[in-house]
């Protein structure tokens, strides 16, 4: 697989190369830029506001009231205490961290943003800049919804992950999947892709190897059934200079279809454990 050239047509305009690795079957985004939180900031990164403005943000925050449900039910499938905690890395606005607390957990999240810190600790949703503040604590799970793809160096936060996680506690990674139809269908125009925020681009053979280096190990994938549809979504706006809401849904759902058969879906859920975990799986 050869290199991609890839704009940033959310925020900057700029272009960006991803280069292939066979090994772990990933691209990275080059260069990754030393200023890279200049790219945040702005009102067009949604998972730093509540924003409800256009008519994509309000499907934005329609899915994710909808997703936060699951996404609960599916930590709690494996962490069954009565006092459970919870790390969610990336915590943005602090919903996911609302709906925590109000099934019984007891949880932090990692924001690097300030505004959307902001946010969240308005929610009582409590929230902190890095995981290096948190000293003396481990937990049951941690999870990153869409983060691991932001972080560049995967070697200090696997390390993070051992030092956090409790010994039979859960790591919740969502990230996108640059092998589903909707990524090879819009190519460079595949909103997913994201550069420069998003460092990585990930396969299911990328969090496998990824987990196996660190001494974790995979145990359960799941499809992210929305995503499909609301990258095409933007990849319709980035590749037509317009909304095709009937040809971005097509493709959203041929992607979700062709997934079934293939597994490889628009992004997709991984469930890791510590190898020396001696719990039932």
């Amino acid at each position: 697989m050869k290199s991609i050239k890839v704009t940033d047509y959310s925020i900057s305009q700029k272009e960006f190369t991803l280069v292939y690795n066979s090994e772990y079957d990933w691209y990275k985004t080059n260069p990754v830029p030393e200023n890279i939180e200049v790219y945040y900031d702005s009102k067009e990164y949604i998972s730093h506001t509540d924003a409800k403005n256009s008519l994509i943000d309000k499907l934005y925050q329609l899915v994710k009231s909808i997703t936060i449900k699951s996404k609960e039910s599916l930590v709690s499938k494996y962490i069954d205490l009565e006092n459970k905690s919870i790390l969610d890395i990336g915590s943005g606005t602090g919903s996911f961290l609302e709906k925590l607390n109000s099934k019984g957990w007891h949880s932090i999240g990692v924001e690097p943003n300030e505004k959307a810190r902001k946010l969240s600790n308005e929610k009582n949703a409590i929230s902190v800049k890095n995981s290096l503040e948190i000293q003396n604590h481990t937990f049951d799970a941690i999870t990153m919804w869409h983060v691991l793809e932001h972080v560049e160096d995967l070697k200090q936060q696997f390390s993070e992950f051992k030092r956090l996680l409790n010994p039979e506690g859960v790591i919740v990674i969502a990230v996108p999947n640059h092998k589903s139809y909707d990524a090879l269908f819009y190519e460079n125009y595949w909103a997913a892709f994201d550069v420069p925020r998003h460092i990585w681009h990930f396969s299911e053979t990328s969090i496998e190897k990824l987990a196996t280096k660190y001494g974790f190990q995979l145990v359960e994938t799941k499809p992210m059934w929305f995503d499909s549809f609301y990258v095409s979504l933007l990849s319709e706006k980035y590749k037509t200079k317009k909304i095709n809401y009937f040809r971005a849904f097509g493709v959203g759902l041929l992607s979700n279809i062709k997934a079934l058969f293939t597994g490889q879906f628009s992004s997709k859920i991984y469930v890791l454990k510590k190898k020396n975990s001696n719990k039932a799986i």
